[in-house]
């Protein structure tokens, strides 16, 4: 039984909430930066902060339609595209500071690492494949492109957060208990996702036999 939704006026309440919460990451790097608090070593600190943030927004952004279907809330999607940004911002501030305070726009130096390091040919092809799905997050872009268009395209997200997740394996080597946790989040959902289609592709069958 579907638990029914929030009004209209709550929604606002959570999205607002949900903005200013996932803006904290940022305001929490930003001060220890002006405190002098990142450590020894500040670029590796932001590079790692700004890339676990990414991918916890990717994960976030897929479990939006398992949270909808399962608590029958259908105000879960109103969340989608903010959190999809988030994502993308930070996955944004996670390559500036690599190109930026890293390689200082070397770009010879830089087109030699993504061709030579693994990690980060993965994670530059993440990086690529988010950008077409921010730039078509708006409502004129799902009217040009087709809901179905919109769709497919969007479901590229599993592909970029398992890119993400192989990424962070192959940057921390040894401990992998935190990006194991994410591989085991994204694999939960793409299991919820399984099941439904599943389900559907049955539902569609008896129906196409008892018609």
């Amino acid at each position: 039984m579907a638990l029914s939704n929030p009004g209209e006026r709550a929604v606002r309440l959570i999205k607002a909430a949900v903005f200013a919460v996932a803006l904290i990451p940022l305001g929490k790097v930003a001060t220890l930066g002006l405190m002098g608090q990142l450590g020894a070593n500040p670029i590796e600190r932001i590079t790692h902060a700004t890339g676990w943030w990414t991918l916890t927004f990717l994960l976030l952004t897929l479990a939006v339609t398992p949270l909808r279907r399962l608590s029958g809330w259908s105000w879960w999607g109103r969340l989608r595209r903010m959190l999809g940004l988030y994502a993308f911002f930070y996955a944004s501030l996670h390559f500036l500071t690599y190109l930026v305070l890293d390689q200082y726009f070397d770009w010879p130096a830089i087109v030699k690492d993504i061709a030579k390091r693994p990690y980060v040919t993965v994670g530059f092809a993440a990086y690529l494949l988010l950008i077409p799905l921010a730039a078509t997050s708006t409502d004129a872009m799902v009217r040009r492109l087709g809901g179905w268009r919109w769709r497919l395209l969007h479901r590229a997200g599993y592909v970029i957060a398992a890119a993400g997740v192989l990424h962070f394996i192959w940057l921390v080597k040894k401990d992998l208990t935190r990006p194991a946790t994410m591989g085991a989040w994204l694999a939960l959902l793409l299991g919820i996702r399984l099941a439904y289609w599943k389900r559907g592709l049955a539902r569609s069958r008896a129906l196409a036999r008892s018609g």
